[in-house]
């Protein structure tokens, strides 16, 4: 029976890491175009709308999932070399809230399966910082470890590769 829950999410892994790397730059372009939608100031949403047609350029389509590629291969070791919390930290730092920046799209494929996973309702990091102890610290770190795995795999497999 455990073994059979085991691989069951482990299954669940697989089918959420295929689903985040076939659909990673449609995240960043619904993201964008949700937030074109939103903004007021005629400029910013003329940059904005700019931004999304090098997203769906060819090239700028192919060098985005150059960098989400990257990350997948690059997080795991962050993780094991400065923990989960610093990591995750240092993803929403480099992507600034754009719902189109890489570092942006994979925090929230992390956050949205650690937070399925853990049962959380409060943003990630503010869980870490403000309410995890050391043991639902390390279950977290496992688990995103696990679940990168299984990243790193596919966009290996199916994304372009860029310079390391």
């Amino acid at each position: 029976m455990m073994q059979s829950m085991m691989r069951t999410l482990e299954q669940e892994r697989a089918r959420y890491a295929w689903q985040c790397i076939q659909h990673c730059l449609d995240h960043a372009i619904e993201g964008l175009r949700a937030r074109i939608a939103e903004e007021r100031n005629e400029k910013n949403r003329e940059e904005l709308q700019r931004r999304l047609k090098t997203l769906q350029s060819e090239e700028g389509g192919k060098n985005w999932k150059k960098g989400y590629g990257s990350l997948a291969r690059k997080v795991p070791s962050l993780i094991l070399t400065n923990g989960l919390g610093q990591t995750l930290a240092f993803l929403k730092a480099k992507g600034k809230g754009d719902p189109s920046d890489e570092h942006e799209v994979f925090y929230q494929h992390i956050s949205n399966w650690l937070k399925q996973q853990l049962k959380l309702t409060d943003d990630l990091l503010e869980w870490i910082v403000n309410s995890a102890n050391s043991q639902q610290y390390r279950i977290a770190t496992m688990e995103a470890l696990a679940l990168l795995q299984w990243l790193r795999r596919f966009a290996e497999a199916i994304l372009p590769k860029g310079e390391e």
